[in-house]
């Protein structure tokens, strides 16, 4: 059986692409895929939880999963390293268009699988150092990360007794809220729990 495999992270992103580039390649050495496997999942959910785990219990001797790439396999280097030790136990190839890789049961295959999976895993955590040190950077810094504050209860508590006020003398809330900086939501909440109209 040859199997083609489809993932991506978000509903955002589009299968399209890996789609394209598999029937691209299957056309062109006449090859037909038996089943497609496509999901919607990222590959830090875990393996048993993703088609992908279900297929790889299935797979037999002799059967070849198609892939455009080893990272849609799994973002983690063990991970991968245990999806291509599986597959090689069972006598399957795994066929990475992208790397133009035809891994196997012979140790070149386990070379190259190990060799680009490190590379990734590496990558990986080299941006996510820059990203942690680029924050630390703009924290030390003074500026304020993450989501801006909204107007709180606090500060509407602040202003309560103008809010009774406004409210007595009939004043929508629409306009009470954009006079305290708030929207309409927080303020009808507010005013839904702490003021007895």
């Amino acid at each position: 059986m040859i199997y083609a495999y489809i993932r991506v992270s978000t509903d955002k992103q589009n299968v399209e692409n890996q789609r394209h580039e598999i029937l691209t390649y299957l056309n062109q050495h006449n090859i037909k895929s038996d089943k497609w496997i496509e999901e919607k999942i990222s590959s830090q959910k875990r393996l048993k939880d993703r088609k992908l785990g279900k297929l790889l219990k299935h797979l037999k001797k002799g059967d070849i999963l198609i892939t455009t790439e080893l990272s849609r396999l799994g973002r983690k280097l063990l991970e991968v390293m245990s999806i291509l030790q599986d597959c090689m136990e069972k006598e399957c190839q795994v066929w990475a268009l992208k790397e133009n890789y035809r891994l196997g049961a012979d140790i070149q295959s386990k070379v190259l699988a190990f060799s680009f999976s490190l590379a990734a895993e590496i990558e990986r955590q080299l941006i996510s150092e820059r990203t942690k040190n680029s924050l630390r950077r703009l924290k030390d810094e003074g500026k304020k990360l993450g989501r801006p504050y909204g107007m709180s209860y606090k500060k509407l508590e602040e202003e309560h007794d103008k809010l009774v006020l406004l409210l007595s003398k009939n004043i929508s809330k629409a306009e009470i809220a954009r006079s305290m900086n708030c929207s309409w939501i927080t303020l009808h909440r507010y005013i839904k729990s702490c003021i007895k109209i």
